[in-house]
């Protein structure tokens, strides 16, 4: 068992109110924020040939976009389902592929340092490991396939185009960050409803069944949950923003590798830090977004704001695991 605090720092209500509400505001600037001055630096040389490789006629990515919807007939059916069913398939597998052989061997062995929880999978695991690859497969098949059948009817039904010029570079910038958004939006409010005590037992505690995540169980969900968490949300800001086809191909790769990265149980230098989720599975609260601007807002990252897991969310840049620059303390670790 894994004891913890959960008790807050006291803070009088309305400051706190407050406090979260200006911290959901500073999260949500920073973003748009970003976007916005990669968008104001369109004068400079970097962003102005950045542009030119990105969406100019006859550019390599163009090329390239034409040379994919040629191999699949030119015909839009076939690369907007099966193209992208395809797509969505090769990233989540190649990615955990290499999750899956570090858990199961331990290799490469200077990684594994970096496991944020002390917990690997040894002979007990692996039955609840075979049920996992079992529901993630069923997932993918089973429930993804109609999924992405109806989900490309939507694209076709609000003009998204599957062929023909690219985006601007500049105009990709707000979508992903459109994108980002709205996936915040659909998953926290998603998430957070899995966890209410009449749905939580029959849906959400099969994917928390992990408490150490690894990679795959970014999956591994009961159907209802796999439908209205991890499918719905990626594709709202698509639908919302009648996006090129392309610019969905690289969003759901994006979203793929957030959620593996989210899962994987390693804080690996120069990748997005997991920590957030992987306190979200260890202790079975806080933190139930994606960028955790509504946790600020909703006061529902407080007991991780407390915690050495906190001060541990960050991009590592050295080579040192931040499990060893900021242990837990001896009380708080697992006994």
């Amino acid at each position: 068992m894994h004891s913890v605090d959960t008790a807050p720092v006291e803070i009088p209500k309305d400051r706190r109110r407050w406090t979260q509400i200006v911290d959901s505001i500073k999260k949500a600037i920073f973003i748009l924020g970003t976007t916005c001055v990669f968008i104001i630096a369109a004068s400079n040389s970097i962003t102005w040939h950045l542009q030119r490789i990105w969406g100019a006629s006859g550019n390599l990515w163009q090329n390239t976009w034409n040379r994919i919807y040629l191999a699949f007939g030119e015909n839009d059916l076939l690369i907007g389902l099966f193209g992208t069913y395809a797509l969505s398939m090769s990233v989540f597998w190649i990615a955990n592929f290499f999750l899956l052989i570090m858990e199961i061997t331990k290799w490469p062995q200077f990684l594994t340092k970096y496991k944020i929880q002390e917990d690997p999978i040894t002979e007990k695991h692996k039955p609840m490991l075979k049920k996992t690859l079992q529901v993630v497969v069923f997932n993918q098949t089973v429930i993804g396939i109609p999924f992405m059948v109806l989900t490309y009817y939507l694209f076709e039904w609000r003009g998204c185009a599957f062929h023909g010029e690219l985006p601007t570079f500049h105009w990709f910038l707000l979508e992903l960050t459109v994108f980002s958004l709205v996936e915040e939006l659909g998953f926290y409010y998603s998430h957070r409803m899995m966890h209410h005590r009449n749905l939580y037992s029959y849906i959400h505690k099969r994917h928390h069944e992990w408490t150490a995540p690894i990679g795959i169980i970014s999956l591994y969900a009961h159907p209802i949950e796999h439908i209205i968490s991890n499918l719905l949300p990626p594709i709202l800001g698509p639908l919302l923003m009648k996006s090129h086809l392309c610019s969905i191909w690289v969003w759901f790769t994006i979203a793929l590798l957030s959620t593996t990265i989210s899962h994987c149980g390693y804080h690996f230098p120069l990748l997005p830090s997991p920590e957030a989720h992987d306190y979200h599975h260890k202790m079975f609260i806080n933190n139930f977004g994606v960028l955790g601007i509504l946790d600020r807002l909703h006061g529902t990252d407080l007991n991780f704001r407390a915690s050495k897991a906190y001060q541990r969310h960050v991009l590592l840049l050295g080579l040192t695991p931040l499990s060893q620059q900021i242990p837990d303390s001896p009380s708080k670790k697992s006994e």
